[in-house]
């Protein structure tokens, strides 16, 4: 098959996500990927621009998580101004998409997001190939500008309408794509998946413990990804800087840099943490399950009435899972829905009830028992078999 990806985040900079690893594997299966996406960190770099109007540039052989694969990478050109930058998706990828259906003529065409999303649905129905929606996130409610989220809800709602077929990841948001609209027929689930090899859980995390001078009688909990504002991870550093001496034997480690990485380290600086907070900023791929198998406990504390987590599952929390790592987790109605109770899963509803859990674990010792509950729950998520199921979902459709 050729298979055209429509996205509005970086394909190439982004830690890798649900796209990622099913392209991969496509790719090396002998499948034709190619890859329209946006370079959404610019407003982040800090580097010098020489012009607003940036030139559209096209990456080879790019590959994500298998070294085999061989996937092409479009970026369309942008106009780097805030709000203007919006406004350019649609002229710049509009073309983009016509271009590539002229040029590469898909036989299906896959979009992530909104805007480039909405444009690519439209130019599908107008030349006859199937569409496909595929939903991993409620991307209007991550828009900055308050004002376009309602609009970027309205444009999810007309994209869903022009699909011939809607996939969700989580049992929410096939839910949340019904609400909006989707036909419960043309409504198809599949699970997020997990490389059961790479994530092992016989892996020995000793040798990060020992770079980053962790004691073997110290509890680990860890947390991996983009850092956001509404990720938790600020308040509970700053829980932890407050009660330092009263948890001693417990060190935060995060993975990932964000839109609150610097706060981390001032907070970090302030509390004077550097024993107890370990910021690592961002790490390849392929050092992740070492970094989880150096854990105790994993993190994911986000604040409880977010509206982006309201419906998702990240599929950091299968990875977790499937080093048997037990999680603490805000309860929030998408990832209680998916996990339910006693799975290896610890719910709570705010980054206050994190340490005092956490020590409740250690003293309790039944950290490694939660770990091996979480594991049994995932087991059946192996990217290979959801690949497959993937693949035989675009051949029915084709």
């Amino acid at each position: 098959m050729r298979i055209l990806i429509v996205q509005e985040s970086d394909w190439i900079e982004r830690n890798p996500h649900q796209q990622h690893h099913l392209m991969d594997r496509l790719s090396v299966k002998g499948h034709d990927i190619r890859v329209i996406d946006y370079g959404i960190d610019w407003r982040r770099k800090d580097s010098k621009r020489h012009g607003f109007l940036v030139d559209r540039k096209v990456y080879h052989h790019v590959h994500k998580v298998n070294p085999k694969a061989r996937v092409q990478v479009i970026r369309p050109s942008i106009v780097e101004i805030p709000v203007l930058d919006y406004v350019s998706i649609p002229y710049f990828h509009g073309k983009e998409i016509e271009r590539q259906i002229k040029e590469f003529k898909p036989d299906v065409i896959i979009a992530f997001g909104l805007l480039n999303a909405y444009f690519a649905a439209r130019s599908a129905n107008k030349h006859g190939i199937p569409f496909v929606y595929y939903l991993i996130d409620v991307l209007y409610a991550l828009i900055p500008e308050k004002i376009f989220q309602g609009m970027g809800k309205s444009l999810k709602k007309r994209t869903i309408a022009r699909s011939d077929l809607v996939i969700t990841i989580n049992k929410r948001l096939s839910e949340l794509a019904i609400e909006l609209g989707s036909k419960p027929e043309k409504t198809k689930l599949i699970d997020a998946g997990i490389d059961l090899n790479q994530f092992d859980p016989q892996l020995d995390g000793s040798r990060i413990r020992d770079e980053y001078d962790i004691k073997e009688d110290e509890t680990v909990l860890f947390f991996m990804g983009w850092i956001y504002h509404f990720a938790g991870m600020k308040e509970l550093a700053i829980e932890l800087g407050k009660n330092k001496e009263k948890y001693p034997k417990i060190k935060i480690v995060v993975v990932g840099d964000g839109d609150a990485y610097d706060d981390m380290v001032r907070i970090r600086d302030k509390y004077d943490l550097k024993d107890q907070l370990i910021l690592t900023g961002k790490q390849p791929y392929y050092r992740i399950p070492e970094f989880t198998a150096a854990a105790d406990i994993c993190l994911l504390p986000a604040h409880q009435d977010e509206e982006i987590m309201q419906d998702i599952v990240p599929i950091k929390i299968y990875e977790y899972m499937a080093m048997e790592k037990p999680v603490i987790v805000t309860r929030l109605p998408g990832i209680s829905m998916e996990f339910g109770e006693g799975h290896g899963l610890q719910y709570v509803n705010g980054s206050e009830e994190v340490l005092p859990l956490a020590q409740k674990m250690r003293e309790k010792g039944n950290i490694k028992e939660e770990g091996k509950k979480a594991r049994e729950f995932v087991q059946n998520n192996d990217w290979e078999v959801i690949t497959e199921r993937f693949e035989e979902t675009l051949e029915k459709l084709l």
